[in-house]
């Protein structure tokens, strides 16, 4: 038997599982499944409003990553996995601290708006309470303004 080459078991590890992936929706979900290239299927599906979509489903052996000797470190699933449990870990505590920094600055907003509304009806108050004085004012110099003008007049008109 021949040896075969690397992108020989690649194709072929790659073939077998495009074919169990098709099989296996054609039988329980009773659809067809068209491959579309050598490594994607497209599977018809419906969307909640009945409209048709698509699923394209693609299989892929990685190689891995190049090293500088020209040739790959092997992909390793279990690493990947790992990588991206990490990382999802980390966007939900990136939105969790983004919540609650969200959550306080709302907090001050809402302090800083009800003491704003506190110092304008305040400061509403004392525009009242100044016109209240004013007036009384008025009313005060209006009366010291009779009592030079016209009571010496009327003292002396009553003293004759």
């Amino acid at each position: 038997m021949a040896k075969l080459t690397k992108a020989q078991l690649e194709t072929a590890i790659r073939n077998n599982f495009l074919s169990f992936i098709s099989q296996t929706i054609s039988q329980e979900m009773e659809i067809d499944v068209l491959p579309v290239s050598a490594s994607e299927l497209a599977v018809p599906c419906l969307d909640a409003e009945g409209n048709e979509k698509w699923a394209l489903i693609k299989v892929s052996i990685p190689r891995g990553t190049r090293n500088g000797a020209g040739g790959y470190d092997p992909y390793d699933g279990y690493t990947a996995n790992e990588d991206y449990l990490d990382d999802l870990k980390e966007k939900a505590q990136k939105k969790a601290d983004a919540d609650a920094k969200k959550q306080a600055k709302i907090a001050r907003d809402e302090a800083k708006r009800a003491e704003k509304k506190a110092v304008a009806e305040a400061n509403k108050g004392l525009k009242e309470l100044r016109k209240i004085k004013l007036a009384e004012s008025k009313e005060d110099e209006q009366e010291d303004n009779y009592a030079n003008e016209y009571a010496p007049h009327e003292l002396t008109n009553m003293l004759n």
